[in-house]
């Protein structure tokens, strides 16, 4: 099969013919981004697509999650090729002419073209699906930027008939350049936790603070309290971040507020440190504000697990990046606070997340994930597909 040169790797023919296509149906779907569990048109997009390639469609799983069912020639292992859809609840800036046409609405993190992408692998792999080894079920996943899709849909049975073995997905990354995937065994990408704590004192006249507890001055004490988590209780090798985001309190300049509410982030990798840090919190806030004659109330939610990659997946899908964009192309980064309910397919099987470098700063599609301005270099799409098209064939194979 002839090839076509990007970098020191290769794509395809077939993959290569795809980047018109790829950028129409990512244009689509930029102009028209859909919230979490919203997205009814980007949902019925894929599930016509998938039905022209005369796949097998489930719609509708986890409320707007669809499944694409792909039989090889051969029985063996099962692979889940997973995209999210979701867009985020942003006002577009780009000034693209395929720039949202919803008001207040953009994909400002790329799952437009994770979707595109995982259509191009779903159309490459039918073409061959003779020749392959097993299944592919592709899983198209709503609301990952919130509430989460990917726990509902492996409640509603996507990791079954068949039985998934293995899972991959990929994310586009402007912290890298295009031409590069990014990857690493182990933690990836943080457990997402949050942390409401509210601060009741007592009220009162500003000009007298002796005749009340002040709830500003308490809420400032747990939040610099709270650091010493990360400062003092936790080994320094240990990542752990918490994060007060939000103060909210008080109702007019001379008035001593009575209550203060703080709402925070609370990121980790270690599983026994996740589950001691509500009690740690809980301690230092209620402690904190026991001190001043106060009391505080903490209210802790777990989010997303930690984004833990399979060392045996995660050497396969390097192989295969090595061989699309070149090894001097494939870099392993350092794990990062941020978070991905992909987290949820790799808890349940083997499996690998990985980055595909998508920023081109000579041309401005360089701005951060989740602005205004984000835009992406639509050349990594046929890398995307590529790296999907050859894991899937790897992994079967295997």
């Amino acid at each position: 099969m002839s090839t076509t040169t990007t970098m020191t790797g290769t794509l395809e023919p077939e993959v290569r013919r795809l980047q018109p296509s790829l950028s129409e149906t990512r244009r689509t779907l930029h102009q028209h981004p859909e919230l979490g569990f919203q997205e009814v048109r980007t949902a019925a997009l894929v599930a016509d697509r998938l039905h022209a390639l005369g796949l097998e469609v489930r719609a509708g799983v986890a409320q707007t999650g669809v499944v694409g069912l792909l039989r090889g020639g051969r029985p063996g292992r099962t692979l889940l090729l997973r995209a999210d859809m979701d867009g985020l609840p942003i006002a577009e800036a780009t000034g693209a002419p395929y720039a949202s046409r919803t008001p207040g609405q953009m994909h400002a993190c790329g799952h437009d073209g994770h979707v595109a992408m995982l259509l191009g692998a779903a159309a490459c792999l039918t073409e061959r699906r003779e020749r392959l080894a097993g299944t592919v079920k592709l899983v198209f996943q709503p609301a990952e930027e919130g509430p989460g899709g990917a726990k509902p849909m492996i409640e509603a049975g996507v990791l079954e008939s068949p039985r998934v073995d293995a899972a991959f997905g990929i994310h586009l990354l402007n912290d890298h350049p295009l031409g590069t995937v990014a990857l690493r065994p182990g933690p990836l990408m943080a457990a997402t936790d949050r942390v409401v704590v509210r601060v009741v004192g007592k009220g009162g006249h500003g000009a007298s603070p002796h005749q009340a507890v002040d709830a500003v001055l308490v809420a400032a004490h747990v939040v610099t309290a709270l650091q010493a988590i990360s400062a003092r209780e936790v080994a320094p090798t240990t990542p752990v971040v918490v994060t007060m985001g939000t103060v909210h309190g008080g109702f007019r300049y001379n008035v001593i507020a009575p209550e203060v509410e703080l709402t925070g982030t609370v990121r980790s990798f270690d599983a026994a440190l996740r589950e001691a840090l509500p009690g740690r919190i809980d301690r230092i806030a209620k402690g904190v504000a026991q001190a001043f004659g106060a009391r505080a109330d903490v209210e802790y939610e777990f989010g997303y697990p930690a984004t833990v990659n399979d060392p045996g997946m995660t050497a396969c899908v390097r192989e295969v990046a090595a061989s699309v964009v070149g090894e001097a192309g494939v870099v392993t980064p350092e794990p990062f606070m941020g978070g991905e309910d992909m987290s949820y397919f790799l808890e349940a099987v083997p499996g690998c997340f990985a980055f595909i470098g998508s920023a081109n700063a000579a041309r401005g599609l360089h701005h951060p994930h989740h602005s205004p301005l984000f835009d992406f270099d639509e050349a990594a799409l046929p890398i995307g597909v590529q790296l999907l098209v050859r894991t899937a064939e790897r992994y079967l194979a295997a």
